[in-house]
């Protein structure tokens, strides 16, 4: 179980100090810190662990110009402004004394105008020992005059982040030595960022056998939007973020307010509504896209840094939020949480989805995290929540039941998305006594029982 920290944006620790930052909680800009460090993250530790979490990923933490940090400078060193490499040195035996392992960005398509061998290439030109670095495809070089051609590839088109020559030897052995070494640090994954653009599964390949042959229980995890089967054979990523799970939730559980401007305008595009028998077939057709073992190692989200909030995404309906976090906790794979979800922080397309972690409890939606606390316990608690398959024994209009079966155990879970109570079928059960892990009330089901579902809510019945 994941959350993801915009390590820019989470906390605040006063460590790191004489900086030019924002006001903590003001809009976010796109050139401006707020000035979250890794100290922060330590001190919210026990926070994050309350949450049920298991696992941390990290936006990008390496030395950078950019609070995003998608823009490295310096592969091996951690951003001073995050608290250098001392910092997730802390970070990752605390997070690791609490069983939460600690995953962090690999940024190995592209680097940035302060990279050394690229600043090394524009100083010395065409005469620079790292000219076979990068693409370089026409001499001057105009790495900050917008009104002439760049005369190098960068990542589309943006001459702030020079793209790889990874055909190149020296390049592809740089890149597998940071991997190398943060495992051997001890980091416990990579997720890597926009992989599909270093176009060459050998590179992946190495990559792979490199990483898990320090660690063979280290999690890779790559950023593809669309089809995955290619990098999904077992010789590659263990899963990728799944955008597959994230826009079925959108249109079904948001389906009455889909804020279709916001949609259009961050990365998910735009979405259309869908009732119950669509969302069914779709996750039909998502559970059974890749192998099993693939299918529950996906990096299962609701929205992320590259992504309006789903709060603010589905018109700030705050039960169509609950109804899809009680849908992404207790369906197959590893759910992750984008900081804040679970407190109900909104945010538009980049760079509003980023915003500060507000640590005044006075503005939480303190339902929304009862029922984060709730389900992710209760997922903790049930080997059929947690690697059950998935079966969907009900799905019309507004309504959807579904089984977590795994050999003699099962989990029922039945979701009403519509405006007035009602009584769902859960299908085949085996007899017994079920608690719902939504209101603590205790069930007797026997074989073709039924359940009443509040409207607008969930029920979520585990063996008792």
């Amino acid at each position: 179980m994941f959350y993801q920290i915009f390590p820019d944006r989470f906390a605040r620790s006063g460590r790191v100090g004489g900086l030019n930052l924002q006001p903590w909680g003001e809009a976010p800009e796109f050139h401006r810190y707020m000035g979250g460090d890794l100290w922060g993250v330590s001190a919210k530790l026990d926070y994050i662990q309350s949450l049920g979490v298991t696992a941390i990923y990290f936006c990008p933490v390496f030395q950078s110009a950019s609070n995003h940090r998608y823009h490295t400078h310096d592969y091996f060193q951690v951003d001073p402004m995050l608290g250098g490499n001392e910092a997730l040195r802390l970070l990752i035996d605390e997070a690791h004394k609490r069983g939460i392992k600690v995953v962090l960005d690999g940024v190995f398509n592209h680097s940035s105008r302060g990279f050394f061998q690229f600043n090394d290439l524009l100083e010395q030109g065409e005469a620079s020992a790292y000219r076979d670095w990068f693409h370089v495809e026409g001499w001057p070089l105009q790495a900050y005059d917008d009104t002439r051609p760049a005369g190098y590839a960068a990542w589309w088109g943006n001459r702030a982040l020079p793209k790889f020559n990874t055909s190149n030897p020296a390049v592809r052995e740089f890149l597998w030595s940071v991997a190398e070494y943060w495992i051997h640090f001890g980091i416990d994954g990579w997720r890597l960022d926009v992989p599909n653009e270093i176009d060459d599964d050998s590179f992946w390949q190495e990559f792979r056998r490199r990483v898990k042959a320090i660690n063979p229980e280290a999690y890779i995890v790559g950023e593809i939007w669309g089809d995955a089967h290619r990098w999904l054979q077992g010789d590659q990523f263990d899963a990728v973020m799944n955008y597959h799970f994230t826009r079925p939730c959108l249109a079904f559980f948001g389906a009455h307010t889909l804020d279709h401007g916001m949609n259009e305008r961050s990365g998910t595009g735009r979405v259309e509504p869908m009732d119950a028998a669509a969302f069914a077939g779709r996750m039909g057709e998502v559970t059974r896209m890749y192998h099993p073992d693939i299918v529950r190692a996906q990096l299962n989200l609701l929205d992320s840094h590259d992504t309006a909030r789903f709060l603010s995404a589905v018109g700030g309906d705050a039960t169509a939020h609950r109804l899809a976090v009680t849908f992404q906790m207790t369906y197959l794979g590893a759910p992750c949480i984008y900081y804040g979800g679970e407190i109900g922080l909104p945010g538009g397309p980049d760079p509003d989805c980023r915003r500060a972690f507000p640590w005044d409890e006075s503005v939480w939606d303190q339902e929304t995290l009862a029922l984060t606390r709730r389900l992710t316990a209760a997922r903790h608690a049930s080997r059929a929540l947690q690697r059950g398959d998935f079966h969907v024994t009900h799905a019309q209009g507004e309504t959807v039941v579904y089984a977590r079966r795994l050999r003699d155990e099962a989990a029922h879970v039945a979701l009403n998305t519509g405006h007035q109570p009602t009584r769902l079928p859960l299908g085949e059960v085996r007899p017994g006594t079920y608690q719902d892990v939504l209101s603590g009330r205790m069930h007797t089901l026997e074989a073709g029982a039924e359940v009443d579902v509040p409207a607008r809510g969930a029920v979520v019945l585990v063996p008792a």
